[in-house]
């Protein structure tokens, strides 16, 4: 079954060879391709054997460039094996979506090869056992998410993907340089040998270099505080199936790596980075809380949420243990279900009342949209970390590790990060029980006026703003100002439970109805959901195929 990776990133590049030729029916190829490449993955986790998960399988290891010693090789094992599945159910979903949600820009076609092509990265990156192979896959992604974000964004799309692009680049420079670093030190590329020796044949000194390199531009990608400047611009003017995929599976590109490359191949590197790398990712969980409660905007509420979520994958890898990798690559899973069906909620918000602002949303989506409202607040409630579902083990294993770091380690220092990352906990349902307290209880404020005619969503929001909290329903506007106003807005919400979305590619007239939860919507919903309660409630799901592939990365020099 070694031909299980290739077909994996061959599958989704054929995919996107092919659909400019069935250009009328784009959508519905995206979906038939990724649902083979879920099967495949699905399948992939079906032969693999679970009896030994630190062991690399159904390995693909092919000459590549043989004059500089390059290969391609293939692999998958315990810590891979979840974000493969996770990449292709995600991508998956976005397919599912996007069949009820065309793209606001128009150019569908495009936007479904720029997917696939998007897929082919991210599922490389993950099987990768060569540092320069994955290294290219890990820059693959980066031009389609550009163009995601720049083509088929909000208002401020271009500066927000011209910001990606560029941290990104820079850091990928830096990524680069510190595999060149490893190449030199220790003569080999190959992932699986170079974890297997734990840092032998390489000086301390160039370990604490290369990890430094290697961590600097993990860490912009993942994205680590003060490098995660670009995520909240890249969130808020994505399009929806673009922040799925950027909060679901690009951000644990970056902390794929540290588990990966960094702390096998650099133990000794590791050990002495790693009281830094613990700092910076607790700064970025309150910071991450704080930015949060000063937030308007839903979606770049949430994109900070993910600074502060992911402060604690990294304080996991930080304390170089068992259980705390364990808890990073649990908060990497649990993070990817719960923000992908996070933003999937924020974009139907947004496209149901026309903003995506906390204040104007006003009160009463529970009555308004009962589904979305729960479904919010479910998500919500996972995200914060409630016991029983899977935002919970993640955090909690990441803070235990902190409690009793490896043996190298400052425990009285890591005891300080554990409180301040304690206090990240209680912030983050801080912000989230506000955010819904405003938005799905509350007193209703009519961002829908009742009238008949057109009004535009600029108008409503005026009145509203004039008007305030709890007054009474505004005039609509009349009909033939809306009508004019319709070449200015991007979306037109009107009476009855509907909404005009006219996109700026030309989608003028195209009429959506302001109901709750639709076909689907569900479909790509309620996978998610089911898979936060599976993973909460059982948790050894997960946690079986990483721990025994975690303390082999771990190596006996490092794990207490």
């Amino acid at each position: 079954m070694s031909w299980l990776p290739i077909a994996l990133v061959a599958v989704p590049l054929l995919g996107a060879l092919i659909a400019p030729a069935v250009r009328d029916k784009a959508v519905t190829w995206g979906i038939a391709v990724s649902a083979v490449v879920l099967a495949l993955a699905v399948t992939l986790a079906a032969v693999f054997d679970h009896a030994r998960p630190a062991v690399m399988q159904l390995r693909t290891d092919r000459p590549w460039i043989p004059g500089l010693g390059l290969r391609f090789h293939l692999g998958v094992d315990g810590v891979s094996l979840p974000l493969v599945v996770l990449t292709a159910l995600l991508t998956f979903l976005c397919f599912v979506h996007l069949a009820g949600h065309p793209p606001a820009g128009g150019r569908t076609g495009a936007l479904v090869v720029t997917l696939l092509v998007l897929e082919v990265g991210m599922i490389g990156t993950f099987l990768a056992l060569d540092l320069l192979l994955f290294f290219v896959f890990f820059e693959v992604v980066l031009v389609p998410m550009y163009f995601v974000i720049a083509l088929w964004g909000g208002a401020g799309r271009r500066t927000a993907a011209l910001k990606f692009i560029l941290y990104t680049l820079l850091g990928s420079a830096v990524l680069l340089i510190g595999l060149l670093v490893v190449w030199t030190q220790a003569g080999t590329l190959d992932m699986v040998a170079l974890a297997g020796r734990h840092g032998s044949g390489i000086a301390r000194s160039a370990q604490i270099v290369a990890f430094l390199a290697i961590g600097l531009g993990l860490a912009v990608k993942t994205p680590m505080w003060p490098l995660h400047t670009w995520l909240p611009d890249a969130h808020t003017e994505a399009p929806t199936v673009g922040s799925v995929l950027l909060a679901g599976v690009l951000l644990k590109m970056g902390s794929y790596g540290f588990a990966r490359i960094a702390i096998p191949v650099l133990p000794e590197g590791a050990a002495a980075l790693a009281p830094w790398l613990g700092a910076l990712a607790v700064v970025g969980i309150v910071y991450g809380s704080l930015a949060c409660l000063a937030q308007r905007d839903l979606k770049r509420m949430i994109a900070y949420s993910s600074v502060g979520h992911m402060g604690f994958v990294l304080l996991g890898f930080a304390s170089l243990t068992p259980v705390g990798l364990n808890g990073a690559l649990f908060a990497n899973v649990a993070h990817g279900l719960i923000t992908g069906l996070l933003f999937f909620l924020a974009g139907a918000v947004k496209e149901r009342y026309g903003t995506a602002d906390i204040r104007r949303l006003g009160g009463g989506m529970l009555r308004r949209l009962p589904y979305v409202a729960s479904l919010l607040t479910f998500a919500c409630v996972a995200s914060l970390g409630l016991p029983g579902l899977a935002g919970f083990w993640g955090e909690m294993l990441a803070l235990l590790g902190a409690f009793r770091p490896a043996a190298v380690l400052s425990r009285p220092l890591f005891l300080v990060f554990m409180a301040a990352g304690g206090l990240g906990t209680v912030l983050t349902a801080a912000y989230f029980l506000r955010m819904l307290s405003r938005v799905t209880h509350g007193r209703p404020v009519e961002t829908i006026p009742p009238g008949p005619p057109l009004a535009t969503a600029e108008g409503v929001r005026a009145a509203l703003s004039e008007a305030g909290e709890g007054a009474e329903p505004v005039e609509p506007v009349a009909a033939g100002a809306a009508l004019a106003a319709q070449e200015r807005e991007a979306e037109v919400v009107v009476d009855d439970g509907e909404a005009d979305a006219t996109g700026a590619a030309g989608a003028r007239g195209a009429r959506r109805r302001f109901g709750d939860v639709t076909a689907h919507e569900l479909a790509a919903w309620l996978p998610l959901v089911a898979l936060i309660v599976l993973f909460g409630l059982w948790p050894k799901a997960l946690l079986a195929v990483t721990t025994p592939a975690v303390q082999a990365l771990l190596g006996p020099g490092v794990a207490p």
